[in-house]
């Protein structure tokens, strides 16, 4: 079973297992080595990571086209105007080029957010703002890029959700981890499936294409049979039928539907032979 884990990232450490001198890594939290980041966070960054030991996984978790939605909340430098918010909504042009649409909207400071070691650096004179962000891209530091494009640089940055796995209901604080059952959520479930398919393919010896063709012809094979077993009408027994309703209707004088009875007498003309003998 494909093993996932989700980890509460402090401030100051790095998205790696690989531990260098002086620096506070993943594997002073972690000590399973099959593990592998699926979307890392900068070393200035908090909040949600997800970790998985396959591979494959990964990619469908971290890929772009899968458009897994990341929520961040982020801190800003200076009192962000409803304009700036719009700029993000509508996609910000970077040295990279122009970003999707994001979600974004000004909020106030969550209550459920723990102090940073060291703190953030308070002026007296530039005040700050809050703004909560939903981006389905992977563009390097691209939240911090995006706040600055629009004049307000990030202080402080926080990642609180990846598709429907949300670090608040986990109740993860700092540097917890807590293995997920894939089956709780449906965007894994869905990958889970995909991946699945795709051994059953390798094994197979067929590519992906083939298979499609194969597994089509085996619908319609299986949809041939079921037609053959199905009810068909007795066709002698419907002629016999269609036989004996003729000779009822001859017999009781009424004409088949759609016919004249040609043999029947006309309707006399009484009043017109009445007419006559009454000026005779």
């Amino acid at each position: 079973m494909v093993k996932i884990v989700a980890f509460n990232k402090p401030f100051n450490v790095h998205s790696q297992f690989r531990s260098e001198e002086l620096q506070i890594t993943l594997s002073d939290f972690i000590h399973d080595p099959t593990l592998r980041i699926a979307g890392r966070l900068d070393r200035d960054s908090e909040g949600l990571l997800l970790l998985t030991d396959d591979g494959q996984l990964n990619q469908q978790i971290t890929h772009p086209k899968h458009k897994q939605y990341k929520s961040y909340v982020v801190q800003v430098e200076g009192d962000v105007s409803e304009n700036a918010i719009e700029q993000l909504r509508r996609g910000v042009m970077l040295k990279d080029g122009m970003t999707l649409p994001a979600k974004a909207e000004k909020i106030t400071e969550p209550k459920w957010l723990w102090e940073r070691d060291p703190p953030i650096r308070h002026r007296a004179n530039i005040p700050t703002s809050w703004i909560e962000i939903q981006i389905c891209e992977g563009k390097n530091r691209q939240v911090r890029r995006m706040t600055a494009a629009i004049g307000f640089p990030t202080l402080r940055l926080i990642r609180t959700q990846i598709g429907s796995v949300n670090l608040i209901d986990l109740g993860l604080v700092l540097g917890e981890s807590t293995p997920l059952e894939a089956l709780f959520y449906d965007e894994f479930r869905h990958l889970l499936k995909q991946k699945n398919k795709t051994q059953d393919h390798a094994k197979s010896g067929l590519s992906w294409k083939d298979q499609k063709a194969k597994d089509q012809q085996r619908k319609n094979q299986n949809s041939k049979d079921h037609n053959n077993n199905g009810f068909k009408p007795n066709k002698a027994k419907t002629k016999n039928s269609q036989t004996e309703k003729s000779d009822s209707r001859q017999k009781s004088g009424n004409p088949p539907s759609g016919r004249r009875n040609t043999n029947s007498p006309k309707p006399s003309n009484r009043r017109a032979t009445t007419k006559r003998r009454n000026k005779e």
